[in-house]
């Protein structure tokens, strides 16, 4: 008799894949040969990281190197605390209120492992994770994977796309160990503001879950800063923070976990289990965006040209354009409704950009635009549009 392996986890052998894995197997199957693909598909910044960041990195890379711990630096927490005053006006303890991240797609992902009790915990176990679609995919899997039971909530555009918890019933509130909400929000642009994080909460504090708010894209914006949820108090509530994309930093994944002193201190016991701190040179590197808001300026304004340019031709062509209030994402209506087909006309043409459909439920008819190319190939992508057939019913 001899030995075999044992079965794989089932969500890693059943027929779904990573949304971005199946957009990069269509672009290799459509996109031409010989001509140079302008990416609006994932949303990576081919901005320059600032020279100032880059000259931190170099600087602080040691000749002798050793594991970060999981707190990170007490100057990195210092850093974000001070930035967060700063843009929010909301006063953080660097030892009890933030943890770094290794990026928050990694801390999105883990999240739900430290909220969710084993199987078979008891009939009081709360094992449902709330997300409302559609949503950046890393959501659902990290809630899968750490077992729990997922509820969808579609967002409407009749709603502004924005969350109303209302939509949800008591009786899954009861159920719930944590809420998904994001805004600025991939991938439709819409913006929560104030009152809307404090319904949120309103509902968190009676029912007793934890609210994690994904804001990521915080820094961009274009008419007026968005809020945090943490403004509405710390209780029940944790922020996610990036210089992904405030900074052009996606390749050094640096982020910070924000929010309910509780929360905190149960992911500092579990996040060494897992990981560490990215590395102190990187850390020293996030220490000195954190610091710095020209830059965040800067860039911002880089994106808010390539937005008009956009939204200019788009209105030429009579494409319709909802949200996309912030981010640098925009959500296009899809006249024929068949977002997955204009996605290959799309890319028969050179240019890659992802159907809403496959950012989950509600996003069936839309395309998401990332418009994180440079200006000047955002200009040759609209002069290949030209040659794009407005999309028809079938």
């Amino acid at each position: 008799m001899t030995g075999r392996p044992g079965p794989v986890h089932p969500l890693l052998t059943g027929g779904e894949e990573y949304p971005f894995v199946t957009l990069e197997r269509m672009r290799r199957e459509l996109a031409p040969a010989g001509v140079p693909l302008i990416h609006f598909g994932m949303g990576d910044p081919r901005e320059e990281t600032p020279g100032f960041i880059r000259d931190a990195l170099r600087a602080a890379v040691p000749s002798v190197s050793s594991y970060p711990t999981v707190a990170g630096q007490p100057e990195l927490r210092a850093a974000a605390a001070t930035w967060f005053a700063r843009r929010f006006g909301v006063a953080l303890d660097p030892e009890r209120h933030i943890l770094p991240a290794n990026g928050t797609k990694e801390a999105m992902f883990l999240m739900a492992f430290a909220v969710i009790g084993p199987a078979g915990a008891g009939a009081d176990a709360r094992r449902t994770v709330v997300i409302p679609t559609p949503a950046y995919p890393v959501y659902e899997p990290g809630a899968r994977f750490a077992g729990a039971d997922v509820h969808r909530v579609a967002l409407r555009g009749a709603d502004g796309w924005r969350f109303d918890p209302a939509r949800v019933p008591d009786d899954v509130w009861r159920r719930t160990a944590m809420l998904w909400l994001n805004s600025p929000h991939n991938p439709t642009g819409s913006v929560l503001d104030r009152a809307g994080y404090e319904r949120v909460l309103a509902v968190a504090r009676r029912f007793g879950f934890w609210v994690i708010s994904d804001e990521a894209y915080s820094e961009v914006w274009f008419d007026r800063p968005p809020h945090t949820i943490l403004e509405c108090g710390l209780e029940n509530a944790v922020a996610l923070h990036t210089l992904s994309k405030r900074s052009a930093m996606t390749g050094y994944r640096s982020g910070f976990i924000a929010g309910d002193e509780r929360l905190i201190e149960a992911l500092r016991r579990f996040r060494p289990n897992v990981g560490v701190a990215t590395p102190e040179f990187v850390q020293r590197a996030a220490i000195e965006a954190w610091g710095d808001d020209a830059h965040a300026v800067e860039q911002r304004g880089r994106y808010a040209a390539k937005r008009r340019l956009f939204l200019e031709y788009f209105a030429r062509r009579g494409w319709d354009v909802e949200a996309s209030e912030a981010t640098f994402y925009l959500w296009m209506r899809v006249a024929g409704g068949d977002d997955v087909e204009f996605v290959r006309t799309l890319l028969k043409a050179g240019m890659v950009t992802t159907p809403g459909s496959f950012m989950g439920e509600g996003g069936e008819g839309f395309v998401r635009w990332a418009l994180v190319p440079t200006l000047e190939q955002c200009r040759e992508a609209l002069a290949r549009l030209d040659a794009v057939a407005d999309p028809v019913a079938r």
